[in-house]
Formats: structure tokens, sequence, C-alpha cells
């Protein structure tokens, strides 16, 4: 079976492969709504390593960083997911009558 094909189940009959219609998960797909929250606290946290940090937060993480670090690796992990539903988007079957 070809990626673009639906599957169907044993003892469908062509009428009602008729009345199927696939579409997209779209913006409910849970993909992208880790992704669009792991992008939203990861632009947070740069914001804040970049303008708000002091001297006395870095010392307590031994001089790093770590909002700018890990809001680096928040907004890059945010942006796999969402190219993930890009990529691969999920496709759901509706059965009409």
């Amino acid at each position: 079976m070809a990626d673009n094909e639906t599957p169907s189940l044993a003892g469908d009959s062509d009428s009602s492969e008729a009345n199927t219609k696939v579409v997209s998960a779209g913006a409910f797909d849970i993909r992208s709504i880790i992704g669009g929250l792991l992008g939203l606290y990861g632009l947070i946290l740069i914001v804040t390593g970049l303008w708000f940090t002091e001297a006395s937060d870095k010392a307590k993480a031994d001089g790093e960083n770590l909002n700018l670090m890990v809001g680096i690796g928040l907004l890059a992990f945010g942006a796999l997911f969402i190219g993930w539903v890009i990529l691969r988007p999920l496709k759901i079957a509706v059965h009409h009558d």
C-alpha cells in the first residue's frame, strides 16, 4: 500500500470508500501544540537570558547563562516538532453517510 492510500477494513465496499474523505488534523495535532509551547517557553528563556540575567544569577550556575542555553535548546526542539508536523502531517479518514 502506498503512503497516500487510505487503509480499508475487510468487508468495506467501493461505495463506502466514496463516502470517505481524508483530512489533515492541522492545529489540533498534538505535535503542533507541543512544538508551539516549547518554542514559546524557549523564546521567553532566551529573552530572560539575554536581558534579565544578572551576574549573581550566573554565579549560582558556575558562571553559565542557563536561561539562554536552555532557551536555545527548547526553541530548537520546538522547531523540530513543528518541522515534523509540516513534513509528516497527520491524516484522518472522515466517513460521510
